[in-house]
């Protein structure tokens, strides 16, 4: 095995490292990427950079012997989850699709998942399709793919500048008496690592024991609505790693317990200025939840 090198084309400068390389080898564990570039086995310029490195034109990247699709797994992926992951498409047009998500499906593939919804839409609509943004794997809701490099830079400039609106639902522990805004710096895994991120909750209505809710978020952080969720002592229902778990024990309903948390809806402009506005209507199980609790 050899090392390989990449130069960037016009079209992937500005990207992110790590999702550059997730992109070209989606059947890859997503933590086997990080790991080579933490460790500097992949090289830009002959440097070691961060997984966060924006890309440039004409950049060389030195991709290691151990990264190479022969050596990376083969998806074998059925018609069947195909179509299931496929028919909820509410939006086409010659730069995004945007789907309904299910809940139960994690959007890239891993050690754990080796078959993400990345996969599942390039085998139907090919390679070029990539993820725009992240959903988590039991989130439902709007989620968003770009059909070419162009489309997906547009999407995350837009993002930076704070121009798309993204609205989730959720039931959230206990009762929220006024509607919220929370502006506090969060971090995942490292403390030193806090960014900034502001969230806002408006209370729909109150339910038993909880409150249905609208959030928007304004920065798009990792587990964001999660952690604000938390921070204000009313976690999500049913969210195992940041909620309440003895209260979630004792809430007596019958329907499927996934996250109480559905991206409710996304609207931003088109690279052609026309706006794109999409809703989406929450999981069964979520709709089945608010009449358990009402």
């Amino acid at each position: 095995m050899t090392v390989k090198k990449i130069i960037i084309d016009k079209d992937n400068s500005g990207r992110r490292l790590d999702n550059y390389l997730i992109s070209i080898y989606s059947s890859v564990p997503k933590s086997k990427i990080y790991s080579i570039i933490r460790k500097g086995e992949v090289r830009v310029n002959s440097s070691r950079v961060k997984p966060s490195y924006k890309l440039v034109y004409n950049d060389n990247i030195r991709i290691p012997p151990n990264l190479n699709t022969s050596s990376a797994m083969v998806k074998s992926i059925k018609t069947d989850l195909v179509n299931k992951h496929t028919q909820d498409i509410l939006f086409v047009d010659n730069n995004f699709i945007i789907i309904n998500k299910k809940s139960g499906i994690a959007v890239h593939g891993g050690s754990k998942n080796n078959i993400g919804l990345i996969d599942i839409f390039r085998e139907k609509f090919g390679k070029n399709i990539d993820l725009c943004h992240r959903l988590d794997k039991n989130t439902s809701g709007c989620l968003v793919f770009g059909k070419n490099k162009k489309a997906v830079k547009f999407f995350n400039n837009a993002l930076k500048n704070n121009e798309i609106k993204k609205i989730y639902m959720a039931v959230i522990k206990g009762n929220l008496s006024k509607d919220i805004t929370v502006d506090k710096p969060i971090y995942k895994n490292i403390p030193s690592r806090k960014k900034n991120s502001t969230s806002r909750f408006t209370k729909i209505k109150s339910l038993k024991d909880t409150t249905l809710v609208d959030i928007e978020i304004f920065t798009g952080r990792t587990h964001q609505i999660r952690i604000h969720a938390a921070i204000i002592n009313h976690p999500i229902i049913f969210d195992n790693k940041y909620g309440d778990k003895y209260f979630n024990k004792n809430i007596n309903v019958v329907t499927k317990k996934n996250i109480a948390l559905h991206s409710k809806s996304i609207s931003f402009m088109s690279p052609t200025s026309k706006p794109i506005s999409i809703k989406c209507s929450p999981p069964n199980e979520f709709n089945n939840l608010i009449k358990g609790l009402e």
